[in-house]
C-alpha cells in the first residue's frame, strides 16, 4: 500500500513540533529582591550588634551558621559557634565592651543566597595594660548565607583594625 504524501509528513511534523517545544522558553524564575534581602541582612546585623552591646553572648552567637569562621587580627581563626561563644563571653565580660558601626553597605548575590555586609567599626573595651577604656577602629565584613529554612546566618566574618593616624611631619619654614 502506498502512503500519500501528507501521511508521510505527519511523523516529520511531530518531530519538528517536539523539537520546537524543547527550545521553548521556560518560565523565568521569580526575580530576586536584592533590596529586600539587603534590608533583612542589615536588620540581622543590627540585632547581632545589639545583643553584643547588651552583653548577651548567646544571643550574639545565635546568628552564626554551623560552620562559621571568624577572622580577627592578632588571634587564630575562630571556627564554629562554640569557639565564637567562648570568645564572645570573654569580650562581653568587660563592662566597657561596646561596638558601633558606620558606613554600612550590603551587596547581595544575584541568586539571592549570599550577602556581604561591610562597615567600619569602633570597639570600646578596657585596655588590659592601662585598665582604662580605649577604642579600636577598623573594618568589619560579614558573609551571610541563606539557610535551607530561609533564615540568614553569618558564615564568616573578618575584623581588621586600622592603624591610628600618623601625625603629619612638621613643615619646613617657608
Amino acid at each position: 500500500m502506498r502512503r500519500s504524501m501528507p501521511t508521510r509528513l505527519v511523523p516529520a511534523a511531530i518531530a519538528i513540533a517536539l523539537l520546537s517545544a524543547c527550545g521553548a522558553q521556560q518560565p523565568a524564575a521569580p526575580a530576586v529582591d536584592t533590596a529586600k534581602i539587603a534590608e533583612a541582612v542589615k536588620g540581622q546585623t543590627a540585632e547581632l550588634i545589639a545583643a553584643f552591646n547588651a552583653h548577651d553572648a548567646e544571643k550574639a552567637v545565635s546568628f552564626d551558621a554551623p560552620d562559621d569562621i571568624g577572622m580577627f587580627h592578632g588571634i587564630p581563626n575562630v571556627v564554629g559557634p562554640e569557639a565564637d561563644l567562648a570568645l564572645t563571653k570573654q569580650q562581653v565580660a568587660d563592662a566597657a565592651a561596646k561596638v558601633t558601626v558606620s558606613g554600612e553597605d550590603v551587596s547581595v548575590a544575584a541568586a539571592g543566597d549570599r550577602a556581604l555586609w561591610r562597615a567600619t567599626y569602633a570597639y570600646t573595651f578596657t585596655d588590659p595594660k592601662t585598665k582604662q577604656p580605649t577604642t579600636e577602629n577598623g573594618n568589619w565584613l560579614i558573609g551571610w548565607r541563606k539557610q535551607e529554612d530561609g533564615s540568614w546566618k553569618a558564615a564568616w566574618g573578618v575584623v581588621s583594625d586600622t592603624s591610628p593616624a600618623t601625625p603629619a611631619a612638621p613643615r619646613p619654614p617657608a
